[in-house]
């Protein structure tokens, strides 16, 4: 078993106008210090069982053993959430610590980006209606951003989407923060060092954000993050 150094990182979470924060985090060191799994899972819809969804697949997707990658995550968290016996479900997005950076796992419209300390670049792509129309080039609407076209108790596992982030950094975030913020403002808030998790959720939900916020921050080793952020790729 490989012994990686740990990151520093924080996180945020924050209620938007809804009865019910949905949002979940999750994260986990194995003994031994094989690295850490990182999970930020969002409940479909705005009831008490979308929450405990949620909860319970971060909570499964970040104990999965670093070894099985970030996919075993995804399906953890499948398992244990039909477990529940309920209706609840949600969307998640899984890292995990790898030798040159982090393996992502995703379904639905949480997002994770790759973070240097001075760019932000988006490395999942959403898995939305409106996601699939824009890549058949076909007109889009409003509602359809909000209809996510794979879900923790829905998706086959081929239906799961992959990305590596080799930067060092990652910022995982829920719709109430990516869908609110634009990729310049969310890499301003990054160079705030231990309160860029909590700033990213206030701000988005000042700006008006109609859904809950959360964000995970994870500083890349050595940044220096009083430089001049001088570039976007979000």
């Amino acid at each position: 078993m490989t012994s990686r150094q740990l990151p520093h990182w924080h996180t945020a979470s924050a209620q938007g106008p809804r009865e019910h924060n949905a949002d979940a985090v999750g994260a986990y060191v194995a003994a031994g210090g094989a690295g850490i799994v990182f999970a930020l899972a969002d409940g479909v819809g705005d009831r008490p069982s979308a929450a405990r969804a949620a909860r319970t697949a971060a909570s499964a997707a970040a104990r999965t053993p670093v070894e099985q990658g970030p996919v075993a995550g995804v399906l953890a968290a499948q398992r244990a959430v039909l477990a529940l016996g309920e209706t609840g479900d949600c969307v998640l997005v899984v890292a995990v610590q790898t030798d040159s950076g982090y393996g992502v796992a995703w379904v639905g419209d949480t997002r994770a980006y790759a973070w240097d300390g001075y760019t932000v670049r988006q490395v999942t792509k959403d898995h939305t209606l409106a996601q699939y129309f824009r890549d058949h080039d076909q007109p889009v609407t409003p509602r359809m951003e909000h209809i996510v076209t794979t879900s923790v108790r829905t998706a086959g596992e081929h239906e799961i989407g992959t990305a590596g982030i080799t930067t060092g950094g990652l910022l995982l975030t829920s719709d109430g923060v990516h869908k609110t913020l634009s990729g310049q403002t969310m890499l301003g808030i990054l160079g705030m060092p231990d309160r860029a998790a909590a700033e990213l959720v206030r701000t988005a939900i000042s700006a008006g954000g109609s859904d809950n916020a959360t964000a995970i921050v994870v500083d890349p080793p050595g940044a220096d993050l009083t430089t001049e952020k001088f570039r976007v790729a979000a």
